[in-house]
């Protein structure tokens, strides 16, 4: 195939937060011809951040890789469109026929790469394709348990196709045509492997605090401080493997609480979860499910 990929993606204080930002570019470089790499900064000069920017260029090197940086406005603050601002900024700058995105808690396994490269194969026979969605395992308290349920989207559209005005919507889970309107797209049988839940708990609680000015403006700090990992309904141990260029990040972020020994905790939702992930156990469909694409 002589069609050009390009792979994008942005990240503001992935140090501070424990990103592995490094290992989610690593996951893709492989299929793309070249990787845009979107840094946010403090300040509109764009001096200020947290060693991120500088981290990532020394161990990312080559003409493959291209760097941006950006201003993170704080006055943008709600439903999340600063992700999706800066989304866009990245995807701006793709040259390639199509684009794989990938967030700097997410990594695509290396079993996974030649499926994905099998969807660009179908999409150019197809032209009326115009995203691949793929399957989502999301880590949550640690790497050995994922979230299963209802209430977590269980597939969204990472890989699109260029130069037709499709853009990353709303906070960035998914994409839109420039009319907002939803993308056809075809489910392939590939991964995205989310680690935004597995770290430790003093760093989601960092994590928690910047995400909600990211929603709500100021932070709810009481909520950010009172953050702990608790079992809930849709836990279930993780017996696979995970991407190989997750290796270190994994033994350096490990988070030894293990969930699954906690009582579970019944939240007000949990019986219309158990109902509906029974339903989609047995028959495949889930009940009420969001979906930023039209599947074809």
């Amino acid at each position: 195939m002589s069609k050009k990929i390009s792979g994008f993606t942005f990240i503001k204080n992935g140090l501070t937060l424990g990103y592995p930002i490094l290992e989610s570019v690593q996951s893709i470089e492989s299929i793309c011809d070249e990787v845009i790499i979107n840094v946010g900064f403090d300040d509109k000069n764009l001096l200020v951040d947290d060693g991120t920017y500088a981290y990532l260029k020394e161990n990312l090197k080559g003409d493959k890789f291209k760097f941006i940086t950006s201003w993170w406005d704080p006055s943008i603050t709600k439903n999340g469109l600063i992700l999706s601002q800066q989304t866009n900024i990245a995807l701006a700058a793709c040259t390639g026929d199509y684009c794989q995105y990938i967030q700097g808690d997410e990594c695509v396994h290396e079993d996974d790469l030649k499926v994905i490269l099998d969807g660009v194969e179908m999409m150019e026979e197809n032209k009326q394709i115009d995203g691949l969605i793929f399957n989502y395992m999301h880590f949550y308290g640690n790497v050995d348990t994922y979230k299963y349920t209802r209430n977590l989207y269980r597939r969204e559209v990472r890989l699109i196709r260029n130069h037709k005005g499709i853009k990353s919507w709303l906070d960035a889970q998914g994409f839109r045509n420039a009319d907002d309107t939803k993308i056809k797209a075809r489910l392939i049988p590939a991964r995205i492997f989310h680690y935004g839940w597995a770290r430790a708990e003093q760093v989601m609680k960092k994590k928690v605090q910047v995400f909600d000015t990211f929603y709500h403006g100021d932070a709810l700090r009481e909520r950010a401080l009172s953050f702990k990992y608790e079992r809930n309904w849709g836990l279930t141990k993780f017996n696979q493997t995970h991407p190989k260029v997750m290796s270190n990040w994994i033994e350096k972020n490990r988070n030894d609480i293990d969930l699954m020994s906690l009582p579970l905790s019944w939240g007000s939702n949990i019986y219309g979860l158990i109902i509906s992930d029974t339903i989609e156990k047995y028959t495949g469909y889930r009940i009420g499910e969001y979906k930023n694409y039209r599947k074809i």
